[in-house]
């Protein structure tokens, strides 16, 4: 029977687990006593050949034996390798543990879906219930000696009334030379989807859900097999094994008490046992007995799981689920709290003093004072301040001698970020996003460009500038989203000539760079496609000329193919061809949004949009 100690330990105090070591049941002593006695017995069997048979010159020579031992014996990594293997094996037990299979979900659910209260349901609900508890008893006879001995041959089985003597002819006749604990969830299967066929169980999801509970049954039992299958490797533990007892063989002839006389170093007492040996063998040889009982828990040790116990627990718990238990129900009736928004159950004497108000959140403890409280009227001016006032040489050396650490001042919007400032030039913004007047002011650029800071910052691509974080890599739109508008009706065959504009209403105003138009043939569409990848992809080309036409052909792409609101790569299941037929479509989208996702990105992002670009005219070749 397990060894059961929880209620002595449930309070901590002065010697709880002290009062643990006066037991007997299950205890260290009663595994080590018989190796201790024998490892004490030969000790003093060498230290009594040492002082009293032995003559001064085979003293001389048994003394450097000793000491020999002594030295060498400390090379055996007793703990390290010792306590590894403990490790593995209290996981192991904890894992087969895990692994004993319960029948009582099963059982409420059988007790819930196979309905009916006649002779035939009951027998349905107790027969299905009976297949579940022999599957565990017939892998419970295969991996454990007690129940093993308990029900020793098969028709020990029949004699207990956990399966009939039909059951048994069958099971023996099927030609199988494994092991059969499966055969039972078999038989289960069969008669729950005769119960199915029968109308007992109601739906096909009553059904699945008892199969699928039998199943996690079934796998248990499995893996308890594999654990009783597949040990520890076997050199494992003869490695464990050889280290602990040579240790302590060495230790017989190394941990002896030498002649003080002879002056050896550590040799200048003279006892009769060495009580930290035997302690040190008590810990090593004990650690390694908690490894022999753990190793395989259905045995008949005392912490040893329980294995008949577990065959009367589960065959009388899921028999009575779905026998005594069936629509078995008390009278239902108002609860003493009915009237009650709070009700708080009574305590008594001695529980009163854990009666603890309910914990709301340790923040709540904090007291402010009041001027501290009230909302300012303008947080970016005191964040600017705060930042002037911790960037000062004084505060931030003060700041570092005290080990206090600066404070982030994160910003609230990236939008300043994007946007142009005052007498900033407008190179990198291209020509159809300027404002009136804005191709006049193009190429502007400052006298002494080095020495004006603003030119510097708005030169630089947006993802090098401080403080910007680079939006992502792939945006989920390509321009602003426009208002959802019905889906036109396809078109009939005979309107493929006519023309369909884009589903974004167009904007007024030339938004095309200059000397570029908008091309309704597709090879003349296709030859600038491939010119502006080479223009990307050279170092010789401007910057900015490479961003007008990449901005251009996308948008021209986007609104000829009905992609103003969505992604290019959706583009498979919109009409393209018919559009790009078209001699009279327009721009119809707003650049501003393309040119602010494409600028910060590097070259091989600008690369990756391009080939939904190519992508599209594969496409085009392929309808």
């Amino acid at each position: 029977m397990t060894v059961t100690y929880s209620r002595c330990v449930a309070d901590a105090g002065l010697g709880t687990f002290s009062r643990l070591l006066l037991r007997w049941k299950g205890s260290i002593y009663k595994l080590l006593y018989r190796e201790l006695i024998l490892f004490t017995v030969l000790y003093c069997f060498f230290s009594w050949l040492y002082r009293f048979v032995l003559n001064e010159q085979q003293k001389r020579q048994f003394e450097n034996l000793s000491m020999y031992c002594d030295r060498y014996a400390e090379l055996i990594p007793v703990s390290f390798v010792l306590g590894f293997y403990v490790t593995l094996v209290v996981s192991r037990w904890w894992g087969q543990f895990e692994s004993v299979p319960w029948p009582d979900r099963l059982a409420a659910l059988v007790g819930a879906h196979v309905r009916g209260v006649d002779e035939n349901a009951l027998l349905t609900r107790r027969t299905l219930m009976r297949y579940a508890n022999l599957s565990g008893a017939l892998i419970y006879r295969s991996v454990s000696t007690a129940v093993y001995k308990r029900f020793p041959t098969m028709e020990h089985l029949v004699q207990a009334g956990l399966m009939t003597q039909e059951e048994l002819r069958h099971l023996e006749a099927l030609p199988s030379p494994h092991n059969k604990f499966w055969v039972p969830c078999m038989w289960f299967v069969n008669l729950a989807l005769r119960a199915r066929t029968e109308g007992r169980i109601n739906n096909d999801v009553a059904l699945t859900a008892i199969l699928a509970e039998l199943n996690s049954l079934r796998t248990k039992c499995m893996k308890l097999y594999g654990y009783d299958w597949i040990s520890l490797p076997l050199v494992y533990t003869q490695v464990v094994t050889v280290a602990v007892y040579s240790f302590f063989l060495a230790c017989l002839i190394g941990r002896q008490f030498l002649d003080p006389a002879q002056g050896y170093p550590g040799h200048d007492q003279d006892f009769y046992l060495p009580v930290f040996t035997l302690l040190q063998f008590f810990f090593y040889v004990g650690w390694l007995k908690v490894a022999e009982q753990l190793i395989n828990p259905f045995g008949e040790d005392d912490d040893d799981f329980e294995t008949n116990w577990l065959v009367d627990r589960n065959l009388q718990v899921s028999l009575l689920s779905v026998d005594e238990m069936y629509d078995s129900l008390p009278v239902v009736e108002r609860d003493k709290y009915w009237n009650e928004s709070e009700p708080q159950p009574p305590y008594t004497a001695a529980s009163a003093e854990h009666r603890k108000p309910s914990f709301m959140g340790s923040a709540l403890d904090i007291s402010m004072p009041k001027e501290d409280m009230e909302f300012q009227p303008n947080l970016e001016q005191i964040k600017e301040h705060e930042e002037a006032s911790y960037s000062t040489p004084l505060l931030g050396g003060l700041g570092r001698l005290l080990g206090v650490q600066s404070p982030s001042f994160p910003r609230s919007s990236r939008v300043p970020l994007l946007r142009r400032r005052p007498g900033a030039p407008l190179s990198r913004i291209p020509p159809y996003l300027h404002p009136a007047g804005g191709a006049r002011n193009h190429g502007r650029h400052p006298a002494h460009p080095d020495q004006d800071p603003d030119y510097h910052f708005s030169s630089m691509p947006l993802y090098e500038r401080p403080g910007f974080y680079s939006c992502p890599q792939t945006p989920i739109h390509c321009v602003p989203p426009a208002v959802q508008r019905p889906r036109p009706p396809r078109r009939t065959p005979g309107d493929w000539e006519r023309s369909c504009s884009s589903l974004v209403p167009p904007v007024t105003g030339d938004i095309l760079p200059p000397g570029m138009s908008v091309f309704s043939h597709y090879k003349q569409f296709e030859n600038l496609l491939f010119q502006c990848f080479s223009d990307i992809t050279s170092e010789n080309v401007h910057q900015d000329v490479c961003i007008d036409k990449f901005n251009f052909l996308v948008h021209l792409v986007g609104c000829s193919a009905g992609l103003s609101s969505v992604h290019l790569g959706r583009y498979a299941h919109l009409d393209i061809t018919k559009t790009l037929e078209n001699k009279d479509f327009q721009m119809a989208c707003n650049t501003h949004t393309w040119w602010h996702v494409i600028t910060p990105l590097n070259r091989s992002m600008k690369h990756l949009y391009f080939h939904h670009i190519l992508s599209i005219i594969n496409y085009l070749n392929i309808i």
